[in-house]
């Protein structure tokens, strides 16, 4: 069974059909990537996902439960926290208050541990959970921890997709989707940002990603749909994609 999977998605805005019969698979610990120009329905499908809108037709499956069409803060609950396009970080809140908006999800977690050759149960509060959490964001982010009583309005575009990202990771989240998390972002910093998504990866992190930038993308992802006009037009291991330049040429722009 994947972690999430959709199936025959249609998603109507008003009277124009955005997404028309999509499937997709997202295994577990894989990054899964839709990409596709503008207008190909990209980022209405990854907020299908998130709950942010809602389905006509099909079915959404966690971990083979249908979320479709539940509330956002339920479908967080579930364990799926997105970092938004645009980013949509909290101004008038500090960098560290911003983070700590993304633990809202989180109660105490009991842990397996071994002690002189058995396995105990350990039980952790919740402030130390969030403490932990805060301490992984800021080993992916350290200028997040540099800049943590900083106003979050006052970060450069960068270190404000950091912020969004690592926001989400605070909710510890099964399955963790980005948005967009390259754009507007000089190509320096889009290395760096991609870098790190692949460390969260190896981490054990699922995640399913939106993007433009498709080159870079593909050098990370494990599997690619790439989206046009609201139908999947083609999809597979994202190496091979990597490698078809009719297909880099005709709907993913130039690779450098």
């Amino acid at each position: 069974m994947e972690q999430l999977e959709i199936k025959n998605l249609v998603i109507d805005y008003g009277i124009i059909r955005a997404i028309k019969g999509v499937s997709m698979k997202v295994p577990k610990g894989h990054i899964v990537a839709i990409l596709g120009a503008n207008g190909a329905g990209k980022t209405t499908l990854i907020k299908s996902v998130s709950g942010a809108v809602k389905v006509h037709s099909g079915k959404i499956l966690l971990e083979g439960k249908e979320i479709q069409n539940k509330d956002p803060f339920k479908i967080a609950y579930e364990g799926v926290m997105q970092s938004p396009e645009g980013r949509m970080i909290l101004n008038g809140l500090t960098v560290e208050e911003n983070l700590l908006v993304g633990a809202y999800r989180i109660k105490h977690k009991t842990i397996q541990k071994e002690v002189d050759g058995q396995i105990v149960q350990e039980k952790i509060s919740r402030k130390v959970y969030i403490d932990t959490l805060m301490q992984e964001v800021f080993e992916y982010f350290p200028i997040l921890k540099d800049r943590r009583k900083q106003q979050a309005s006052t970060l450069s575009g960068g270190e404000q997709q950091m912020l969004a990202i690592g926001r989400a990771l605070m909710g510890d989240p099964e399955i963790l989707l980005l948005d967009e998390p390259s754009l507007g972002l000089a190509p320096l910093i889009v290395q760096s940002i991609f870098k790190i998504i692949e460390k969260i990866k190896r981490r054990g992190k699922t995640i399913l990603i939106v993007e433009q930038n498709a080159y870079q993308t593909l050098i990370i992802a494990d599997y690619a749909y790439v989206l046009e006009l609201g139908r999947v037009s083609m999809e597979g291991p994202a190496n091979e994609l990597l490698n078809n330049e009719e297909l880099i040429n005709a709907y993913l722009g130039q690779s450098n």
